[in-house]
């Protein structure tokens, strides 16, 4: 199974990427498994993906919670709260 993964706004600068292509992973997978796969490279990863971190999750599009089951070429983004003014 192979995911692109989207970072946005605070994301892309902590991490120092927009994007990457997860390949080879285990069918099926939610949102909580790539959290804790990405977690575990520790650094920085570890502490914006926390789940005390103000971060949203859309798959496709469309927001969603870390429960959410993912499928083959999925496009899953990361990024934190919007306030407006």
């Amino acid at each position: 199974m192979k995911i692109k993964v989207k970072y946005l706004a605070r994301l892309r600068e902590a991490l120092q990427t927009s994007d990457e292509l997860l390949t080879d992973l285990d069918d099926p997978l939610t949102v909580n498994d790539i959290v804790a796969l990405l977690r575990a490279r520790g650094g920085a990863w570890s502490l914006e993906l926390d789940d005390t971190r103000a971060v949203r999750v859309a798959v496709n599009y469309e927001m969603c919670d870390r429960t959410k089951t993912l499928s083959d070429k999925d496009e899953l983004a990361f990024f934190p709260p919007v306030t407006g003014g």
